[in-house]
């Protein structure tokens, strides 16, 4: 018994240590870089350029109304497909030919918008700004498609966590950092350095693997209206034809949408409840921006391990637990009234479980994708997930209200059980298609270069 029990142990000490060395795999790492310059763009379009706009004395209800250039964020399945199923202008592969020619674009229009000044130019810092956005909406697109189709299953999950960290990490920089630079050199020295640092991803698809077509999506040969007909019906129907062959899809779609409904509904009000248990701004910004990134990135990372060590199924299913269990710490904030001690706990549980239930959900998301129609799905299903949350959050007000703190907080807590008993249900209908994508994918990374991967 002695010797089966040190053997247990040994195994699972070797699968704990894959999982921590996943994340040195070359293809996760650049998948790191790919994160910051999928998350760079975002704020200097946003708090930001609402900071640029306050201090040029901009009245506030235009400040308010820039917004709205956000909107391609939540649109961009929209012009997905054209990704999946046109030839990019650079002749270097589907995934880096766009990537490259997008990135070069979002540098001038960065730097574009820099050199704008919001007393004399704001009508052309409103087209520039609609116009990063929707670069970089398109640049997102890019580069999940890229992670989705050049990690084997094993690694999605490493590569989840590492794209959420790079995020976060360029939402650090592109926010506080921009707003350093610009209080000591200006705001054109400001975005000139968000546009250079941009050149990371560029060096990644520059220098990087180019994940290989499927043969399912190789272009028609027909001619005229047909080739037409053909590739319509290809890039808008044929997704959702490949997706709805999959056992008990429309169960999938609403577990997607229930994952993260709990989380969705106490974040929404999690910064009301501090501030009526009487917590400052100050407090509240010192604790949650600054702990609360830390526990982000290390609940990302720790997420991406978990997915490896258990796959989707469990590591979903653990990690909605978790999440859900992260909630009840803002009954005890409720209950504990003004402490600093219990926010701090707070925060750290809702932003560590929080993300570590994001990074499985994301490498769940990356694992539905068919090989052909990678960044049409993708782009589908993630705003599924995000408008689901949306529009529930958006009555987490009403709740509060009508319940009181301990009580909404406690339904939040239960909140995605339903999508949990969905995820049992669909587990084992899933696997075997899990299993033929898997062996797709890795059929087309047989044709990639040699030498170029390290075994995680």
């Amino acid at each position: 018994m002695k010797e089966l029990s040190g053997i247990t142990e040994e195994r699972a000490a070797s699968n704990w240590h894959r999982s921590v060395t996943a994340y040195t795999d070359r293809r996760v790492l650049r998948v790191l870089a790919l994160g910051f310059a999928s998350g760079l763009p975002l704020l200097l379009t946003y708090s930001t350029l609402s900071a640029w706009l306050a201090t040029a004395g901009v009245r506030r209800a235009t400040i308010g109304a820039f917004a709205l250039v956000g909107t391609p964020y939540a649109l961009k399945f929209l012009w997905s497909p054209l990704f999946d199923r046109l030839p990019p202008p650079l002749p270097l592969g589907r995934r880096r030919g766009w990537g490259i020619t997008i990135q070069i674009l979002l540098i001038a229009a960065i730097l574009g918008l820099g050199m704008c000044d919001p007393r004399h130019n704001l009508t052309p810092m409103i087209a520039l700004s609609l116009l990063v956005a929707f670069l970089s909406a398109s640049q997102d697109i890019v580069i999940d498609a890229w992670r989705v189709e050049i990690l084997e299953q094993e690694l999605q999950g490493p590569g989840a966590g590492m794209i959420q960290t790079g995020y976060r990490l360029a939402m650090l920089v592109s926010g506080a950092g921009s707003l350093v630079i610009a209080a000591r050199a200006g705001w054109f020295a400001a975005y000139a350095t968000m546009a250079v640092l941009l050149g990371v991803g560029l060096l990644v698809f520059l220098f990087g693997p180019e994940p290989k077509v499927a043969a399912e999506s190789v272009h028609t040969k027909a001619a005229g209206w047909e080739s037409v007909r053909q590739a319509l019906a290809t890039a808008v129907i044929g997704p959702f034809a490949d997706f709805m062959r999959r056992p008990l899809w429309m169960v999938i779609l609403i577990f997607i949408v229930g994952y993260k409904l709990g989380e969705a509904l106490a974040g929404v009000m999690a910064t009301p409840l501090y501030i009526s248990l009487g917590f400052s701004l100050n407090e509240i910004a010192a604790v949650s921006k600054l702990v609360g990134f830390f526990a982000t990135v290390a609940g990302a990372l720790i997420g991406g391990m978990v997915t490896v060590r258990f796959g989707f199924r469990r590591s979903l299913i653990l990690c909605g637990v978790l999440q859900s269990a992260g909630n009840l710490f803002f009954v005890l904030q409720a209950v504990g009234g003004h402490r600093l001690g219990y926010l701090a706990l707070c925060v750290i549980a809702e932003n560590a479980t929080g993300a570590m239930a994001g990074t499985a959900l994301v490498s769940y998301l990356s694992s539905l994708c068919s090989p052909a129609f990678t960044a049409t799905q993708y782009a589908l299903l993630s705003s599924l997930a995000s408008v689901g949350r949306t529009l529930v959050a958006s009555s987490g007000g009403v709740l509060a209200e009508k319940l009181g703190w301990v009580p909404f907080f406690l339904l939040t807590t239960v909140a995605a059980v339903p999508a949990l008993v969905l995820l049992i249900w669909i587990g084992p209908h899933d696997d075997h298609r899990n299993e033929k994508l898997e062996l797709d994918r890795a059929v087309e990374r047989t044709h990639n270069t040699s030498g170029d991967t390290n075994p995680p």
